[in-house]
């Protein structure tokens, strides 16, 4: 490891190895200490030099042999229907531990909704394994990508995720690091932190899946974004998921700045889904978020909030489908509390309204 990158690593709360993660203040702090400055944001992209393994200074012993990894039959699904026309992603509103609660989402999206995303579930650090979840939405008729995050597990605990993940029908296993547990509803948990979200693609990519990866354009370094991306690339990532930057000309920014260093990636842009006063604060949670003026308050203002954020998210999504490298968009966000069923519902209809662009 290059010493720069490795006093970078002994810096970092969350001993990233290819930082920054997405969770940088726009001061450039870090997002459990704003005193702390993030050791990576004044310094150029890290280069892809792989999966690293600290052995602390002890004796280095040979890992068990892994067997062939199984080809993923929802990968190929996904990559057949990439071929085919641009698609809908929706974040997953289920309640955490509560299969009911998926099945019903799942009945209510199915159709007009390609797949849904399922990761970390807002504040809630408690949920089903990945490959669990990823059964389970899979047994239901939709197609599953699936957030898998550093902060829980160590690397010999993700590799067997990412082999369940293929067996259980994952379509797109989508790499983050992860917010420290400082930051939700278990800080009494321990963060791991064995590797990041870039060896963490690598990882996942050499387990047989379709990568995505997080970008967030508009989160120091706002200059070195797309170069982190494209390390990302190289170490396996195939779509990259532009987080809330402000509308679509700042995503086709970053969609020329990507290509220009030679980027390969898919883009989903996120859009941001605001239906009522309990999917706004879910929202502002969100780190670094930035949304097109005056989208937020025109939503909240109107006399029927639901029908004006289901019309604000449509014409936003109209507008990141007409650009160039745009493979599909993700409806983001959450439902309020006791109205996860009613959002699948209105994720749907926004859906349905977009066949057209689709």
């Amino acid at each position: 490891m290059p010493a720069d990158v490795r006093a970078a690593r002994t810096a970092c709360p969350k001993h990233m190895e290819y930082g920054p993660c997405g969770g940088v203040g726009f001061d450039g702090s870090c997002e459990i200490d704003e005193a702390l400055r993030c050791p990576f944001v004044d310094g150029a992209a890290i280069a892809w030099h792989g999966v690293v393994a600290e052995t602390g200074g002890g004796p280095s012993r040979g890992a068990d042999p892994l067997p062939d990894p199984t080809p993923s039959p929802g990968a190929a699904r996904v990559r057949d229907l990439l071929a085919t026309r641009r698609i809908v992603v929706a974040d997953f509103p289920a309640r955490a531990l509560d299969a009911r609660s998926l099945a019903a989402c799942v009945a209510a999206m199915s159709g007009p909704v390609d797949a849904v995303l399922s990761g970390d579930a807002g504040p809630a650090r408690v949920q089903f394994a990945p490959s669990y979840r990823a059964r389970l939405i899979a047994d239901e008729g939709m197609l599953p990508f699936i957030g898998v995050n550093c902060r829980d597990r160590n690397r010999v605990a993700l590799e067997g995720e990412l082999a369940g993940l293929a067996h259980a029908g994952a379509g797109v296993v989508h790499c983050v690091t992860g917010d420290h547990t400082e930051t939700g509803s278990r800080p009494d948990a321990k963060p791991v932190f064995d590797i990041d979200s870039t060896q963490l693609a690598a990882l996942a990519r050499a387990a047989g899946h379709l990568v995505s990866v997080g970008e967030s354009p508009t989160t120091p370094p706002v200059g070195q974004r797309a170069a982190r991306l494209r390390e990302k690339e190289k170490a396996g990532a195939d779509l990259c998921f532009v987080n809330h930057c402000g509308g679509a000309q700042p995503v086709a920014r970053f969609i020329a700045e990507a290509r220009a260093l030679g980027s390969t990636s898919g883009f989903i842009p996120c859009i941001p889904i605001v239906l009522d006063e309990g999917s706004a604060h879910l929202l502002r949670t969100f780190t670094t978020l930035v949304l097109p003026p005056g989208y937020l308050d025109g939503i909240l203002r109107a006399a029927d909030p639901r029908a004006a954020g289901i019309v604000a998210a449509v014409e936003l999504s109209r507008a990141m489908l007409a650009l160039d490298g745009v493979v599909g968009i993700d409806l983001s966000g959450g439902a309020a509390p006791g109205r996860e069923v009613e959002h699948a519902r209105d994720l749907a209809e926004i859906a349905r309204r977009l066949e057209d662009e689709l």
